[in-house]
């Protein structure tokens, strides 16, 4: 009945999660849920009544452009300026989106041919890979490694792949394992990039969620990027506004009008009162990403010291809201246990790919008082 790309499909990690936490809720299960990178706090205020306001204007229920309004690529080349020092013309080198997941899923539409090769990151998102199947591209893992800083090992692919390769995913600070880039790293990706014609796409969705005074990098910080490559940007993870579908694309204006081809013929652009609502965000005060830094702080201080007093060797992540943690044994049974034993519900490594095994992902999306719990309950089940 389906098509063999949809065959070749995974079931999606987060879906499957959400049905096991779904089943233990109906059997009465107190359920703490650190699994899915959904932010609990609010989307602050003066964002939501931007979005009121602009709800009343007539002129907003129309179709929207597909690349987005001017005036919200304008306020993202500014945001960028004043957050990257990068220069970007709002007209060509910006690129609205409906969430960054709907630019990582298209673009292999713009870039790939049947047979042709992307390079993904692997544990890593998973909708790099599953974007780059249903192209009917041939993804090639690029292991990251706890003993490469999971950074991965450029040198470590085959020459006859890389021949083959059109694109390459990156994302740092990265999801699952928190790690962070340098600019050495960046670096050796534009040589990369440049001696074997791949196109970079960096996704950054996570560069303002920064600790302990860490200031992460942009991908176009770096010499030549924008010859190579684009970034990605969610208002989703900086704003809590991840039910809002709202992102932007930024770099090279020659992908960006690839990807905006594909966009021209699927999508309608997005909800213009949704993006005025971004201008807000992306114009207005930043305290509220700085006061959510610091809640994220310290519930990563509290699930931090709980993990090693119960012997778990996990360091404190510089970015991200997630916490990768080392566990013994399969990481698939060792969520089972915690979903199972203690109403805890943890993401296995395992589910962004095979080089994840032996870790599990926590989100730090619940209250330092419900972390407390979770090292409670996980202290009662004697976990070595």
């Amino acid at each position: 009945m389906y098509a063999d790309r949809i065959n070749s499909l995974p079931p999606y990690l987060f879906a499957t999660i959400d049905r096991a936490r779904q089943d233990a809720i109906k059997k009465g299960v107190d359920v703490i849920n650190l699994s899915i990178g959904d932010p609990d706090m609010p989307t602050p205020s003066h964002i939501v009544e931007a979005m009121r306001k602009s709800l009343g204007n007539p002129a907003r229920h129309r179709y929207p452009s597909y690349e987005g309004m001017l005036s919200f690529r304008d306020a993202a080349a500014k945001w960028y300026k004043k957050t990257m020092n990068i220069d970007l013309d709002p007209e060509n080198e910006v690129l609205t989106l409906i969430g960054s997941k709907e630019g990582i899923a298209h673009i292999p539409l713009a870039f790939l041919n049947p047979g042709d090769v992307s390079l993904v990151p692997n544990p890593g998102y998973p909708v790099y890979n599953i974007g780059s199947i249903l192209a009917d591209g041939k993804p090639f893992k690029m292991p990251l490694l706890e003993e490469n800083d999971f950074l991965p090992d450029l040198d470590a692919i085959p020459s006859d792949v890389a021949k083959k390769a059109k694109i390459m995913f990156l994302n740092y600070p990265n999801n699952p394992t928190s790690a962070t880039a340098t600019a050495k790293f960046f670096e050796e990706v534009v040589d990369f990039a440049n001696e074997y014609e791949v196109l970079v796409i960096h996704d950054n969705a996570y560069s303002e969620m920064t600790y302990d005074g860490y200031k992460a990098p942009s991908f176009l910080n770096t010499s030549g990027a924008k010859e190579v490559g684009i970034e990605m940007h969610s208002l989703s993870k900086t704003y809590n506004m991840t039910g809002w579908r709202l992102g932007f694309a930024v770099g090279n204006r020659d992908i960006l009008a690839g990807l905006g081809k594909v966009k021209t013929n699927v999508d309608s652009g997005a909800f213009e009162a949704v993006q005025e609502a971004g201008i807000a965000a992306l114009s207005g005060p930043q305290d509220c990403v700085h006061e959510m830094n610091r809640v994220y702080k310290e519930r990563r201080d509290a699930l931090i010291t709980g993990l090693n007093e119960l012997g778990l060797d996990v360091k404190p992540p510089r970015a991200t809201f997630y916490v990768w943690a080392r566990v013994k044994g399969k990481s698939l049974d060792f969520t089972k246990m915690l979903l199972e034993k203690a109403g805890i519900v943890a993401t296995p490594g395992v589910g962004f790919g095979e080089y994840g095994e032996g870790y599990i992902r926590f989100a730090l999306t619940q209250s330092v008082e419900r972390i407390n719990e979770v090292v409670k309950r996980m202290h009662k089940l004697e976990i070595e």
